[in-house]
């Protein structure tokens, strides 16, 4: 009795200490999870966003004063939502990903935080110039690039062996289209090619547009008259429709970025023509079936190089409403910084780093072994020129999109009846000439025609 006593006289003082010592730790902690500023970040369910969103656990962790709340959408539907919540002062967002289109158009609005006083080792200047250039308004950066990107021609380098096939470096949509009719497999579900058909204005369009431009055709003449039916888009539309309907994939009016994705990774599509950001996901294999078997070429050209390849990057920015912008902008630094791609690096591969933003992650010697394209993307990225996008005189600049407010609308109208005649529930001609209609209609009325 007496020792037993002795003995909690000696231990209880000690855990009453170490008692009251975890309260007030976990009295802090609370108090500091009550006070932590919320940061809202809304992105496209894209891989490299989806790694973003895991690795943000580190973030949140060096910084505790930070909780990130995030909001994760379907490609078209994040566009809405933001374009949505930016032009009605709505406040929902703190970090917004756009892209090359929306930062200039919405900083020259006055709706977007200029990205200034970085700090040092951000290093600003690592940026590509291109890209940088692209989201920046009146000399002044208004979004910080999470990745870079323009077009490629991806394909099967086994299939194409076994059947003595050998794709040029630059093909031309004559070759694509020979190589895919003989290629295609559909009995062993094995499509000669895949391609965007998935309405909106950055899905189908963003590669419609493309292969529009190489046809030699363009949206507008010089006097912002439209030129949908014009000989050059109907050529290049109904080669679009024809191929698909002969080599693509079912269901292809539904089928995007991430859905062709997934057909190439699993081994479905011989060729497959999209965003070179795709690349480190194709090489990649944890995440491809076909990462031995892959090759890469540019992307095809037809009657002309200008504007056969476009220039994107998926970039962060702040809205003026967010109520938490230095947080916002702090978050928006670890993500687009040096530290981070080498992070992305460590946990999922080295292929499969952001691309197209940085020149130093193009000295990294893990990414350059295990990226055989990097080279090559960071060249199509350099080239690409939205300031010449077509081979006839615009009075817009943009390769894949129209650098104008309006573009949003009438390129998801005309997305949405080239979709229907790929479906086949309307011909070409009535897509193009419904299209043309809406973008004459929305340039006139926004004054551009004098």
């Amino acid at each position: 009795m007496n020792a037993t006593f002795y003995i909690n006289r000696r231990i209880l003082p000690a855990l009453c200490r170490r008692f009251v010592t975890l309260a007030a730790v976990c009295g802090v902690l609370g108090a500091g999870v009550a006070n932590a500023t919320t940061v809202t970040i809304g992105v496209p369910n894209n891989n490299d966003q989806i790694e973003l969103k895991k690795l943000s656990s580190n973030f949140e962790k060096a910084n505790p004063d930070i909780q990130l709340n995030w909001v994760v959408l379907e490609e078209n539907v994040l566009r809405q939502r933001l374009t949505t919540d930016i032009t009605t002062n709505g406040g929902q967002f703190d970090v917004l990903m756009i892209g090359l289109y929306e930062a200039p158009l919405w900083a020259k609005r006055g709706w977007l935080v200029p990205m200034t006083n970085l700090p040092a080792d951000y290093d600003v200047n690592d940026l590509f110039k291109s890209v940088r250039d692209g989201l920046s308004y009146d000399g002044k950066l208004f979004a910080l690039p999470f990745n870079g990107e323009s077009s490629m021609t991806y394909y099967r380098k086994d299939l194409f062996a076994a059947k003595g096939l050998t794709m040029p470096s630059q093909p031309t949509y004559q070759q694509i289209e020979q190589f895919a009719d003989k290629l295609t497999d559909k009995a062993n579900g094995v499509y000669g090619i895949c391609l965007r058909g998935k309405a909106g204005w950055g899905e189908n369009m963003a590669y419609v547009g493309t292969l529009v431009n190489t046809f030699g055709g363009r949206w507008f003449n010089e006097k912002w008259q439209a030129q949908l039916t014009s000989p050059e888009w109907n050529n290049a539309i109904s080669f679009y429709v024809n191929l698909m309907k002969k080599d693509g994939p079912p269901g292809a009016s539904s089928n995007g970025f991430n859905e062709n994705l997934s057909l190439m990774t699993s081994g479905k599509c011989a060729i497959w023509v999209d965003a070179t950001s795709a690349a480190g996901i194709l090489y990649n294999p944890k995440e491809s079936s076909v990462a031995d078997k892959v090759g890469f070429a540019a992307a095809p050209v037809q009657a002309t190089p200008n504007g056969a390849h476009w220039l994107w990057s998926w970039a962060l920015a702040v809205p003026k409403t967010s109520r938490s912008q230095d947080a916002a902008k702090r978050f928006i630094e670890w993500a687009t910084s040096k530290e981070y791609i080498k992070m992305v690096g460590s946990d999922i591969g080295w292929a499969s780093l952001p691309p197209g933003t940085r020149q130093s992650t193009y000295q990294i010697s893990e990414y350059k072994q295990a990226a055989p394209f990097s080279e090559f993307v960071r060249n199509a990225i350099e080239t690409a020129d939205p300031n010449h996008p077509t081979a006839k005189p615009v009075p817009y600049t943009g390769v894949q999109f129209v650098a104008i407010p309006e573009f949003q609308s009438f390129g998801t109208v005309v997305g949405q009846a080239i979709a229907g005649a790929l479906a086949g529930q309307t011909d070409v001609a009535s897509a193009l000439t419904a299209g043309n209609a809406a973008a004459d209609r929305a340039v006139r009325q926004a004054g551009y025609q004098k």
